[in-house]
């Protein structure tokens, strides 16, 4: 008597085939492939344009054992069922495992499940399906469109620049929008502005902050927004509201309510992960997908805890709306839960493919607090936010009385908001701090009185004049390229991260401060491919390819009709590139007037692997070349400790250093000391800047480890005037900018603020 087979179920990850595993029984195994398997060669463009854009697809190099542990498995397999994750992606992969086992002539079917649960497994494998043929080619579009774009551009740049840069179809448009941000800010010019706010006290209540919004104009005599540009007119409007009777004009109290916001997708994760805990969104994706694959818990195996992570869907099924309003009712309580469930709408291009992002599971078992210890760090930080994100995404609304009072005092007219929580709502689960954007500059919320009554006469304690500076637009977090790349349709959920990745890691673009600063060679690399293919490097061009890509999906478009679309316009703009390549370059070269000591001739400016440099213009006839001027080493007046020649500065990964000027016999290399002692008693050490393993600046002793002080902010050689401390420290917040303040009293030096006293 024959055994029965056992049928093969194939995925990507081994965590992932861990996980599935333990839902399953002996009739199954379950084996990875270890992502694709197949691709377009590495080394040569590997499109035929001429057969319909035919790729010509080869094993992955290293690949090949598993390969044949795949055809090795089928063999031996009843049924074979591919469970590739699920999004175009997936679906390619899955295509290419099918074509090398398919010489078995075997059933293969593709099965699909959003969330790694014993009864999403079992559900997906009693309805098989074929392999979308549709998503393969829309995924097979993208994929060629990018080898198009990076085979036939990067040589450009390779031609004009120097040799490896890329340029990538998405990638580039990216770049743009940082680039674009930087000029805005360059050619930002500031403007002065003056706010004014007073403090006031009614007959019986607490003291409170109004700002001055209105001035009458004397022309039609009417209130217009205040609009204050100079401290004389700051002055003059002083000195007229310390004379002005201030009455109360207005008293408004309204309730209002706040909906909690939709769940979790791909891109709010990693916008409100890189906002919160200041990830790379690299970093958030990578936690996410080890949520999703599965966490080892005790008792229990290698569990799933969140569904698939890369989607563009607020959907949610059926089951995990009913599992949440339980939870929701018995933990929380009947009030805090709505009537009906809160449904979220998908933006137009949404694909609408998997579910949300939530929990897998939602009793108390999995709650993150519960298994927090079984987490890394990293781990239980996002599965929180999920956690709380999902939870309070199908609470109620939070209640607050807000009261709006004005003030009247003669021509001016102030405002004073206030907001009081009566009820909490979803903010009984979700943070509100993790609701403040990154560029949020709102004033706080004022406390207004209770007990205050239209016109009662106001009593006038303090005013606050404040200068101000109108600010450039900021510059891109990761958090906020991501928003606005979502925002205009480029790229799609599991490209965010890559495409940032990828711009950082060719240097085109520098973190700094969480911040995305565009590098020198990046605005060079921009400006050649805004300048030389304006109509394919745009917002507008990328957002409606990947329209093209959608439809290819949906059926309505086929894989070469949307190719050959994109494909002629981009000859013609790249034949007319490459009769001006010679013109381009000689434009990037930098004309000097310094003179090559070999031959004669002028030096030009040109770029290199190492950045730019001085080369002879006689090329390739002198190859003599020397370091910029700014390059050039500086002599600093400090002296090497070790060998007694004088130290230079230097630049290194982590910023200037010193170094001994006879190197290589000696290495000796040291901070910049920032020329203040070591505040602790009986040490003789120096202040010096230092980084942490994660690249944050922070300041400590020049005698570490003997010493142990450390500092966060900067110290400023400066004494405190209150307590004679011989140093301050530079700090910074929104809303006071930058300021001193002495870390013995903790007095504030500031010359931003100055108050005045009625």
């Amino acid at each position: 008597m024959s055994m029965k087979k056992k049928s093969l179920i194939i995925v990507e990850s081994p965590s992932k085939a861990k996980t599935i595993n333990k839902f399953l029984g002996d009739e199954y195994k379950v084996t990875a492939s270890v992502g694709h398997i197949i691709d377009l060669p590495k080394s040569r463009f590997g499109v035929n344009i001429e057969s319909g854009f035919k790729p010509e697809y080869i094993r992955i190099k290293g690949k090949e054992k598993i390969i044949s542990e795949l055809k090795e498995n089928a063999k031996k397999s009843g049924r074979i069922f591919i469970a590739t994750d699920p999004d175009r992606e997936g679906e390619a992969i899955a295509y290419h495992i099918a074509s090398v086992l398919n010489g078995n002539k075997q059933d293969i079917k593709r099965i699909i499940f959003n969330e790694i649960t014993k009864n999403a497994i079992s559900r997906a494998i009693s309805d098989p399906k074929e392999i979308d043929m549709a998503k393969v080619y829309s995924q097979q579009a993208r994929r060629v469109l990018d080898r198009i774009v990076g085979y036939k551009v990067s040589p450009l740049l390779w031609k004009t620049i120097y040799r490896g840069l890329s340029a990538g179809r998405v990638q580039s448009v990216a770049l743009r929008l940082i680039c674009e941000r930087e000029q805005e800010i360059r050619v930002f010019n500031p403007e002065e502005y003056w706010t004014l706010s007073i403090l006031v006290r009614g007959e019986a209540g607490e003291p409170f902050w109004a700002r001055l919004f209105k001035i009458r104009n004397p022309k039609n005599n009417k209130f217009e927004k205040a609009e204050v540009k100079s401290e004389a007119e700051t002055n003059n409007h002083v000195e007229k509201i310390k004379k002005a009777n201030l009455i109360i004009s207005s008293l408004e109290k309204r309730r209002i309510k706040k909906n909690p916001a939709p769940p979790f997708i791909t891109s709010t994760l990693q916008q409100a992960a890189a906002r919160v805990f200041r990830y790379s969104t690299s970093r958030i994706m990578r936690v996410a997908q080890k949520l999703y694959e599965g966490i080892e818990l005790p008792g229990k195996g290698s569990i799933s805890l969140i569904t698939y992570m890369r989607t563009d869907s607020t959907r949610i099924s059926h089951e995990a709306i009913k599992s949440v309003r339980e939870l929701i009712l018995h933990k929380y309580g009947e009030k805090y839960l709505p009537a009906k469930e809160n449904v979220y709408r998908n933006k137009k291009s949404a694909q609408d493919a998997h579910e949300a992002i939530r929990p897998t599971y939602l009793s108390e078992e999995f709650n993150p607090e519960i298994i927090k210890k079984y987490l890394s760090a990293d781990e239980y930080k996002i599965y929180s936010l999920i956690w709380k994100r999902f939870i309070a995404s199908q609470m109620g609304p939070a209640l607050f009385d807000k009261t709006v009072v004005e003030i009247t005092g003669d021509d001016y007219l102030f405002k004073a908001e206030g907001e009081v929580l009566i009820f909490h709502g979803y903010l009984k689960v979700w943070e509100r701090s993790f609701e403040k954007t990154e560029d949020n500059n709102e004033e706080e919320n004022v406390t207004v009185p209770s007990n205050l009554r239209v016109k009662e006469e106001l009593l006038l304690q303090q005013i606050k004049p404040k200068q101000n500076f109108t600010k450039p637009p900021p510059r891109y977090s990761e958090s906020t390229l991501v928003k606005e790349l979502d925002t205009l349709g480029i790229g799609r959920p599991s490209t965010y991260a890559q495409i940032i990745t990828t711009i950082l890691n060719r240097k085109y673009i520098e973190k700094k401060e969480n911040r995305l600063y565009a590098s020198e060679l990046g605005e060079t690399v921009n400006t050649i491919l805004i300048t030389n293919f304006p109509t394919i490097f745009n917002v507008t061009f990328t957002a409606n390819m990947e329209e093209g890509l959608d439809k290819i999906t949906g059926a309505d478009s086929t894989y070469i009709n949307t190719l050959n679309k994109f494909y002629h316009p981009f000859l013609e703009s790249m034949n007319k590139v490459d009769s001006i390549k010679d013109q381009i370059k000689s434009n990037l070269q930098e004309k000097t007037e310094v003179v090559c000591d070999i031959c004669g001739r002028a030096m030009v400016i040109r770029w290199g692997r190492n950045g730019r440099f001085m080369a002879c213009s006689g090329y390739p006839d002198c190859k003599n070349t020397k370091p910029l001027e700014e390059d050039i080493q500086q002599v600093s007046d400090e002296i090497c400790n070790k060998c007694g020649n004088k130290m230079i500065y230097k630049n290194g990964r982590f910023g200037r250093f010193l170094a001994c000027s006879n190197y290589p016999e000696c290495k000796n290399t040291k901070p910049i000391p920032l020329g203040i002692k070591c505040p602790l008693e009986n040490c003789d050490g120096d202040v010096i800047m230092r980084k942490t393993k994660k690249g944050r600046t922070f300041y400590g002793c020049s005698r570490y480890p003997d010493c142990k002080y450390v500092s966060w902010f900067k110290p400023i050689n400066q004494n405190c005037l209150s307590c004679g401390n011989t140093y301050l420290l530079e700090k910074n917040s929104k809303a006071r900018g930058n300021f001193l303040q002495c870390p013995e009293c903790n007095t504030i030096v500031t010359k931003k603020i100055k108050t005045v006293d009625a």
